[in-house]
């Protein structure tokens, strides 16, 4: 499956927007060819970072492709979440209260 890099995203997380346009692209060869298995990908990592529509389209898709193909992207998105963590906010220090000596 042909990879598209985003190496120009810079040092920010890809947003669920991103991963949505990505999959627009392979779904429907805008500047690449067709690749549902890619399309699919994309669409499965969107919607795991919230995009409603992503979920929607990527079950559309899934109706085109075979179980082995899903199966496919499905590994193709867990290998790319795990290579890609999102980062963890640090944790906030608690909260110090200061009271006046009586």
């Amino acid at each position: 499956m042909p990879e598209f890099s985003l190496s120009g995203a810079g040092e920010a997380p890809a947003s669920a927007d991103t991963m949505f346009e990505l999959g627009m692209m392979y779904s429907s060869g805008r500047d690449m060819p067709v690749d549902l298995v890619s399309a699919h990908k994309w669409f499965n990592i969107a919607a795991a970072k919230g995009h409603a529509e992503a979920a929607q389209l990527r079950r559309e898709i899934a109706a085109e492709m075979s179980d082995g193909e899903i199966g496919q992207a499905q590994r193709a998105a867990r290998d790319w979440l795990k290579a890609h963590p999102e980062p963890v906010a640090p944790a906030m220090a608690p909260a110090v209260v200061l009271r006046a000596a009586a």
